[in-house]
């Protein structure tokens, strides 16, 4: 009797995002949703909020994108979703000392309820790294705000003596992550700096993300990081990629500056997968009146003059005039139309979310564009 021959499951396709924390959020649980492998591949110069707290204390790297992309992952994944609720829990914005510090101890003694509903080897890890997180900090540390999941990570990252790396493995092993999530650099202390139009420097990437509205109509020029090498399991990632794409996000504090890691434009470059700008949909601070076609623009010069895009998404509304939506407009295209990377050009806002991306529309063109790419080999 002859077997039947198995058929070979075909190779699920690798997408690589370069991207912050949260603005990618949607796609990447979509993408993980329809059986895709992804790897998120975040900044390493966040320099606000929490993060700011941690940094300046502890002078590591900073851990609120990472923590924040692997939260999607497993809430994507359809894992640990207790886990999730702790980390993206904050402390009180306001109180005292003695009122935060109460707070505080309502997790690091294990009191939450979430925390006892947990697997226990999770529950004791998680408080593990709490204990060494606040052991390191002291007393004079500012809880205000605090991100508990920032405080766990941070803790894990000490217990593993400063490597990011084997932080974020032990815990994709605690949580049966899937995904990888790696910060572009392992550089701790980066500072990104963007040089506005009239020459001015304006430095952290909390800083330029905040810029007051007359520095947003001067613009930003250009951005810049001290050099820093690539994080190899980063280029690892981006060198089996069958898509990298760039964004959705904040394009100079959180897409752009990738490019500025030693290493990452070749590697991007000399990668066999296409390479895609997901065009933001609304203007912010860093980016007003800034049309997608000056950000590809600028995505290639950070290249210096290598193949690191091929594709870009760009939002075409329905309606043929200026939309607003609170104080931010929608990004415009430039008055003569970009040369170089192929124009993919939809109506890609989410039906149900002004403003926001149909993730799902999104995610068919990757997919598509990855398989093209496979063929064109």
């Amino acid at each position: 009797m002859h077997e039947i021959p198995q058929r070979a499951e075909p190779a699920r396709p690798h997408i690589v995002i370069l991207a912050g924390g949260t603005a990618s959020r949607n796609l990447t649980i979509t993408l993980i949703r329809q059986g895709v492998r992804v790897t998120r591949l975040v900044p390493a110069w966040d320099s606000g909020g929490s993060s700011k707290a941690i940094r300046e204390a502890l002078h590591i790297l900073p851990v609120g994108d990472i923590r924040q992309a692997l939260m999607t992952m497993a809430y994507a994944e359809g894992h640990a979703g207790d886990v999730v609720r702790v980390f993206n829990a904050r402390l009180s914005e306001v109180g005292n000392a003695a009122a935060l510090a109460r707070e505080l101890a309502y997790y690091a003694q294990g009191a939450h309820p979430v925390l006892k509903t947990m697997k226990p080897e999770i529950a004791q890890a998680i408080l593990r790294y709490l204990g060494i997180f606040i052991a390191a900090v002291g007393p004079a540390f500012d809880w205000r705000r605090g991100s508990v999941g920032n405080f766990i990570l941070t803790g894990a990252l000490l217990a593993e003596e400063g490597d990011i790396n084997a932080a974020i493995l032990a815990f994709k092993s605690l949580c049966s992550i899937a995904g990888n999530v790696w910060p572009i650099s392992q550089a701790r202390d980066l500072t990104l700096v963007a040089r506005l139009k009239d020459g001015r420097r304006v430095e952290g990437q909390h800083r330029i993300t905040a810029l007051s509205e007359a520095d947003a109509a001067v613009g930003i020029a250009a951005v810049s990081l001290e050099m820093a090498s690539a994080n190899p399991p980063a280029l690892a990632a981006i060198g089996t990629a069958d898509a990298i794409v760039y964004g959705p996000g904040s394009f100079y504090t959180s897409v752009l500056p990738h490019l500025l890691v030693a290493g990452v434009a070749e590697a991007i470059a000399g990668a066999r997968a296409n390479k895609i700008l997901i065009g933001n949909m609304l203007e912010d601070r860093e980016t007003r009146a800034v049309s997608l076609d000056e950000m590809a623009e600028g995505l290639r010069q950070a290249g210096a003059g290598q193949s690191v895009l091929t594709h870009v998404l760009a939002h075409e509304g329905a309606v043929p005039v200026e939309r607003v939506i609170g104080a931010s407009r929608f990004v415009a295209r430039a008055a003569r139309p970009m040369t170089g990377p192929v124009v993919i050009e939809r109506d890609f806002e989410d039906p149900w979310h002004r403003g926001q991306h149909d993730a799902g529309l999104v995610a068919s063109l990757i997919l598509q564009l990855a398989a093209e790419g496979v063929r064109q080999l």
